[in-house]
């Protein structure tokens, strides 16, 4: 069995979350989670990269590290636990990453380190450097769906050789993923796996990402789901890739299935539920080397947020000031409300808004009602084929078996009604 699921005690905390808002804004203290973010540059340019239309702040360097490590020392209250360095392609930066990142790490001796690079950039001289320094890394690369996303490393001999080093180096110890996304060129995570298995020969293979994608922009709309008669395909498809059990290597689908099991059996309430970025919580902080504290990592502090607020939220000297305007609670969204996947979405990306937040719904909606239908089937050996409730005949009608008469005679099917109440 693919997927087990022990008994686990509650992991939800007592109490309410804060729903933030323009009205309500977020608050930032001292972080557990620091998200450097170095600036946007890339050496590549992705169709749908969540950056590829922000506006750029002005370029920082590595004689701006020790003024920022001033701010560091004199803001936070305690060592944060884990520290992120972000880009466009944080590797673009390497002169300022490396001073930064040592600094950092006599400062912080016991923070964990990562990074998530498009691997172009690697070689054994880098990929040393992050090997002591503890990196783990992520290789952002979509597997048999890389034409869609951009310029493949892999077809280079040298950033090959740099990306397969570096797996070498890191895999033994569980620091190295390669991150793909699902999009829809890109759906079948089977398909996914079998094409990093193929590369690695590694049966303990960990694939990361694995969601479909969030539309930032145009080129985000263009990979996102197009129709309704697609929406049931692709639901189809993840469904049955979870049943046989051959997506094991993708993060995702794992940490789903439990999570919905989990959810399911501690009765979790919507109440306690953040963003799933987990960047409206107090204690996920993203900053410039300026000391600029952002939405998050994807941002600049130039950039203005869909809902017309700044993405530049406060100062690292001045936390208590922070005032998260940029983006929306999924509380505050009516089609979260009624949603049966909210427990896992987690409300999509919390600042896009209009018909790119919509988009982002059709998708989430899409890429996690087949791991709550699998977690179902798994848990009371029941099929679900219709969820009740306040949704469109596309959401309820879950794999439109209702207008092709699709439904397996071999089967028990039972309605299930879900209440975010």
């Amino acid at each position: 069995m693919p997927w087990p699921l022990p008994y686990v005690e509650k992991t939800w905390s007592v109490g309410h979350i804060e729903a933030i808002s323009q009205t309500m804004p977020g608050r930032k203290e001292s972080p557990k989670v620091l998200k450097i973010q170095l600036g946007l540059s890339c050496n590549y340019s992705c169709d749908y990269c969540s950056q590829r239309f922000v506006p750029h702040a002005e370029e920082t360097t590595q004689a701006d590290v020790p003024q920022f490590l001033h701010l560091l020392e004199s803001s936070l209250e305690r060592a944060p636990e884990r520290i992120e360095f972000w880009g466009g392609e944080p590797l673009v930066y390497i002169k300022t990453l490396r001073p930064l990142a040592e600094a950092l790490r006599q400062r912080y001796p016991d923070a964990s380190f990562s990074i998530v690079t498009n691997g172009s950039l690697l070689n054994p001289e880098v990929n040393t450097w992050l090997d002591v320094m503890g990196f783990g890394v992520g290789v952002s690369h979509d597997g048999p769906g890389q034409p869609a996303r951009g310029p493949d490393p892999l077809d280079d001999e040298a950033s090959r050789e740099g990306i397969m080093d570096l797996y070498r180096r890191l895999a033994p110890q569980g620091r190295i993923s390669f991150n793909a996304m699902v999009h829809r060129t890109n759906t079948s995570r089977e398909e996914i796996a079998k094409f990093f298995l193929q590369l690695t020969g590694d049966p303990s293979l960990s694939i990361g990402e694995g969601s479909f994608v969030d539309p930032y922009d145009v080129g985000g709309l263009a990979n996102s789901i197009q129709s309704e008669q697609e929406a049931f395909e692709f639901r189809r498809q993840s469904l049955e890739e979870i049943r046989r059990g051959r997506i094991v290597h993708l993060d995702v689908a794992r940490s789903r299935m439990q999570e919905w099991a989990r959810s399911i059996l501690e009765r979790r309430p919507a109440s306690v539920l953040g963003q799933k970025c987990g960047m409206d919580t107090a204690n996920q902080v993203a900053v410039d080397l300026m000391g600029n504290v952002l939405t998050c990592q994807n941002v600049s502090a130039v950039a203005v947020a869909p809902n017309g607020q700044s993405h530049h939220i406060g100062h690292l000297s001045n936390l208590e000031k922070v005032a998260l305007r940029s983006s929306t609670h999924w509380s505050h969204r009516e089609e979260c409300l009624n949603c049966p996947v909210l427990q896992a979405c987690k409300g999509a990306c919390m600042f896009l808004e209009g018909p790119l937040w919509t988009a982002a719904c059709d998708n989430a909606y899409s890429d996690h009602v087949p791991f709550f239908v699998a977690a179902i089937e798994h848990l009371t050996g029941c099929a679900v084929y219709r969820i009740e409730g306040d949704l469109p005949e596309g959401r309820a009608d879950v794999f439109g078996l209702k207008s092709q008469d699709q439904r397996s005679p071999r089967r028990k099917f039972i309605p299930i009604k879900v209440s975010n109440a």
